[in-house]
């Protein structure tokens, strides 16, 4: 599918959650403010600081700003961030108005499937060498051991059931995600949910920590790309080439 439609159906589904339940989408933006200067007359009374007339007079105004708003914020969270929006917002111009497009029609996906190919490979190289050497110094550290695959991980907390989980089972987890910069990407420790899900339907360094850890204890684990998303952006938070680190605890196995 294409990416744009992703995007846009992104918008729909987000919007259609928040009419139905009244809960706040998950990317907000605050809206800008600007900031007017007082100036001193000779007098040395003060003129009361000028009001910036928003521009958003009617609903449609607001609606039409809301649409740009989510639909830039769901093209960015694809890994467009570095298209040009004023080129954007001239397709868009043209095709609401009627206008002749620049580029034959058959020949938009290639140019937006080409681009964002070329910008996934940049991003997925710098991110890969920066977790190389992040794993690499990891793995000198006391209490990190690291798998044949690649995997490292360190035990926080050892749990008293020896009870392993098998790759036909479903584990009840409580996990914590961070990149290796330390910004969290999801976390059902902030939500106070634990999850419960298929030991074979997660990533692959997942899969390999869960066969090994036992119920009760908690890991913490150092996932390298190619164990993870490899070189796929995964909405906003997780930039294609990732190394990633999850804090995991077991809390059960679901039969």
């Amino acid at each position: 599918m294409k990416k744009i439609i992703i995007a846009l159906s992104a918008f729909v589904l987000t919007n259609a959650a928040f009419a139905q339940t009244g809960t706040k989408p998950s990317t907000a933006t605050k809206p800008a403010t600007t900031k007017t200067a007082t100036s001193k007359p000779a007098t040395g009374s003060v003129k009361p600081a000028a009001v910036t007339a928003s521009p958003l007079k009617t609903n449609r105004d607001s609606a039409s700003y809301s649409l740009g708003v989510r639909i830039a914020q769901n093209i960015k969270d694809q890994g467009f961030d570095k298209l040009d929006p004023a080129l954007i917002e001239k397709g868009i111009s043209d095709v609401f108005n009627g206008k002749a497009i620049a580029l034959p029609d058959a020949f938009l996906d290639k140019c937006i499937g080409e681009f964002q190919q070329k910008a996934s490979a940049e991003k997925a190289s710098k991110a890969k060498s920066e977790g190389q050497k992040f794993l690499a110094e990891n793995a000198k550290r006391k209490g990190v051991v690291t798998t044949k695959s690649g995997l490292q991980y360190e035990v926080i907390k050892t749990g008293t059931d020896t009870t392993k989980p098998k790759l036909k089972d479903k584990v009840k987890c409580h996990y914590h995600g961070t990149l290796i910069n330390g910004k969290v990407f999801d976390s059902s420790v902030d939500r106070g949910e634990p999850i419960s899900f298929a030991v074979t339907g997660v990533i692959a360094g997942w899969t390999e920590a869960l066969q090994l850890m036992t119920v009760g204890s908690k890991w913490k684990l150092y996932i390298p790309s190619e164990l993870a998303y490899g070189d796929r952006q995964m909405g906003a938070s997780i930039p294609p080439g990732s190394t990633l680190i999850f804090e995991v605890e077991i809390l059960g196995i679901e039969k």
